[in-house]
């Protein structure tokens, strides 16, 4: 039996990773094409990519992931009781291997809340009190497949992208080897409670002093360490923003934070070389 995982993040990366070692061992990743990256724009492999070159796994990097050569590949590698997975993949799925055996989709949400792009980044903007994993079919609609399996782990306060991501990995290897071990029956999503997670944007990322300091707090943990929440300052230059949280008389306060090309420092050590940060207008 051979397992085919189309993956490009880095948390679809720690899954093949945890794949790896097992009955499931990856026959074939399928990952984005290499991109530029970072300041100097070097050219670099996806995360799951570059996991896949590290355990030696067969990697294949189609421009079209669509094409009729990708669809070959995927039927050669599965053989007649393999299985596809998809997790994190950053393109659309579409004909013909929508046409082909199911393709079990992780996604890091209690669907049907959360579908898109960024689940666990907008369920801590949000405020939620839980997430968790769902192992769901891929169909042509945005995260709306049926869904095979689902558990919740609880958010607290404290919990950023980084811890949460640390939590759900292992959940969810462990949904996912069950359902392929298993094969049961999937269950539709219901028709209420849907809400979308949009894609982190530059404007996303770019709170304001002016905003809710609750919700400006949660951006801060949603969007750490991978991308960073960040002030713009009257000069037109960001002040990246590492730890912040509501004060007991419900102001903000930042705890921590990165200068324009430099590193994270206590905020009351940058008061002291720039003084205090006031919004731009």
């Amino acid at each position: 039996m051979g397992l085919v995982f189309f993956g490009t993040s880095q948390f679809a990366a720690e899954v093949v990773h945890a794949l790896a070692d097992g009955p499931w061992r990856p026959a074939l990743v399928v990952s984005r094409p290499d991109a530029r990256q970072g300041r100097g724009r070097t050219l670099a492999p996806p995360p799951a990519a570059e996991a896949a070159q590290t355990l030696g796994l067969p990697l294949l990097q189609p421009e079209n992931v669509n094409d009729a050569a990708t669809a070959a590949a995927v039927a050669a590698a599965t053989g007649d009781e393999g299985a596809v997975v998809l997790c994190a993949f950053g393109a659309l799925i579409t004909a013909p291997l929508l046409d082909g055996p199911p393709i079990y989709n992780i996604h890091p949400s209690l669907l049907p809340r959360w579908r898109g792009a960024a689940p666990i980044e907008r369920a801590i903007q949000a405020g939620d009190d839980e997430t968790g994993v769902s192992i769901m079919r891929l169909v042509e609609a945005l995260d709306a497949g049926p869904v095979y399996a689902q558990r919740a782990i609880p958010l607290s306060p404290e919990d950023d992208y980084g811890s949460t991501a640390a939590r759900l990995l292992p959940l969810a290897v462990e949904l996912l080897k069950d359902v392929l071990d298993q094969r049961p029956a999937a269950t539709p999503q219901p028709p209420a409670g849907v809400t979308y997670a949009e894609k982190i944007t530059a404007a996303d990322r770019t709170i304001s002093l002016d905003d809710d300091p609750a919700l400006v707090a949660r951006t801060v943990r949603a969007l750490r360490p991978h991308i960073g929440a960040r002030l713009l300052l009257p000069d037109g230059t960001f002040l990246g923003v590492d730890d912040a949280r509501v004060s007991d008389n419900g102001t903000l306060e930042l705890l921590t934070v990165r200068p324009p090309g430099g590193r994270s420092m206590p905020y009351e050590d940058y008061v002291r070389g720039h003084g205090p940060v006031t919004p731009a207008r």
